[in-house]
């Protein structure tokens, strides 16, 4: 039926700005009162009238019951027609479309028009591109790094101890406390140990139970009593100490520090024979992460370079505002946390629309350079590629892979996977093609 439908739509191009054009659709009305019965005929198909059997009702009939239907169904036709029209040209290489503005009324005995508005992929000329030559220096572990590896296992897995002497980042302490903040009318017991207890734990680490606390009782002693002002963020998880600025006093009631664990503590911990062979271990472990993060920087340089050499093209504008607008809502996301957030980043709106939009433009020229390589190398994302992603992806973030899809594709976010998906081939093509060297 698209087909068919296609054949009555007489179209116009016109250009609007470089990378856009607008295509006025046409359909004369002798074509639309055609199509309007068809589509009244299998609109009969579908119902049962009183006196009639199911599809043998007048077409007449239909038409005076069902028009509201057949105008929605004929127009949305239309407007599917005139997008496979253009998705058929090949002359044009479209990678956004829309309606240009509301259509006029659709009436089922008159000519019908409606503008569609496309964005066109830019000329990218890439230069020369395989053998791109990048210097990545060699990432080497040694041994000083191993060691310190495992001296951060023997003290990770190592067990609290009481100490004497004064206490250190990373120390737990046995404390008591009490603060000046009043406590609200049925607060939460989570609330009342906040500001208040005879009995705790606190370590002198990140993120810190009662901020301002490691500053404050780093090199504190046992039977002492430190009085601290506690700052909250404005994004605390208890919404009334949250930005809120409360006293406290601390009583160091003890401190336990964690003992390394010796050697064969160390092995039998992990399950090794030996430490010998822990260090190995470890040695080839760290390798495989030097290799990994010389790749990432293998990545960057290729990229690096083959930009360098592609001349500048125009994005298309309304390419260049949806991700522009796509990446201001994340901003918004990050950063407003409070309604002060919100007030401090309307403020600043005109900042963070320029960054989004220089963001979004140097996303958008990648993208539109490695959509070049792909095409002449024939680089495609397969069905395969998608599931194993979304395979990994609903595993790093705990969803069920069936669960995880369908927020995607709810969410609109299956083709800019696909387009993530595509970039990262690309990317992996120029870098195995590179001509890579350490010096």
């Amino acid at each position: 039926m698209a087909n068919s439908t296609s054949d009555i739509l007489t179209m116009v191009a016109a250009d609007v700005a470089p990378c856009q054009k607008k295509f006025e659709f046409t359909i004369a009305a002798e074509a639309i009162k055609a199509e309007a019965a068809k589509t009244a005929r299998q609109i009969a198909g579908m119902v049962s009238l009183p006196g009639f059997r199911k599809g043998k009702a007048p077409a007449s009939m239909i038409m005076q019951r069902y028009a509201s239907e057949v105008k929605e169904e004929l127009g949305r036709r239309l407007v599917s027609a005139a997008f496979d029209k253009l998705s058929a040209d090949k002359s044009l290489e479209i990678v956004a479309c829309s309606m240009a503005d509301t259509p006029e009324e659709l009436k089922l005995d008159a000519e019908f028009k409606f503008t569609l508005q496309a964005d066109l992929a830019p000329e990218v000329s890439t230069g020369e591109y395989v053998g791109l030559r990048v210097v990545v220096p060699e990432e080497k572990v040694e041994e000083a790094a191993v060691e310190e590896r495992l001296d951060y296992y023997r003290k990770m897995y190592g067990n609290y101890a009481e100490i004497e002497g004064p206490a250190q980042a990373e120390d737990m302490l046995k404390v008591s406390y009490t603060s000046d903040f009043e406590l609200p009318e049925g607060a939460s017991p989570a609330l009342q140990r906040q500001v208040k207890s005879d009995e705790n734990w606190l370590w002198l680490n990140e993120p810190e139970f009662l901020p301002g606390a490691i500053a404050a009782l780093t090199g504190a002693e046992v039977g002492k009593e430190y009085t601290f002002a506690s700052t909250y963020p404005a994004d605390w998880r208890d919404s009334e100490l949250a930005g809120r600025t409360v006293q406290y006093t601390v009583k160091v009631n003890g401190i336990q520090r964690r003992q390394p664990l010796s050697d064969a503590e160390l092995c039998e911990k992990v399950k090794v024979d030996s430490i010998e062979e822990l260090r190995e271990s470890l040695k080839k472990s760290m390798e495989n992460e030097a290799q990994n993060t010389r790749h990432g920087k293998v990545l960057e340089k290729v990229y690096e370079v083959l930009n360098a050499q592609v001349p500048e093209f125009t994005i298309p504008a309304g390419v260049l505002q949806n991700e522009s607008e796509k990446i201001l809502r994340s901003m918004a996301q990050e950063k407003v946390k409070t309604e002060a957030d919100g007030e401090q980043f309307k403020a600043e709106l005109d900042q963070h629309k320029q960054e989004a939009e220089k963001q979004a433009a140097e996303k958008l020229r990648r993208t539109f350079i490695f959509r070049k390589i792909a095409q002449a190398e024939k680089i495609v994302v397969t069905r395969n590629d998608v599931d194993m992603q979304i395979r990994n992806m609903s595993r790093y973030y705990g969803y069920k892979e069936k669960d995880f899809r369908k927020m995607l594709e709810k969410s609109g976010g299956m083709d800019e996977l696909q387009l993530d998906i595509l970039n990262g081939k690309v990317w992996e093509f120029l870098a195995a093609k590179a001509d890579v060297s350490a010096n």
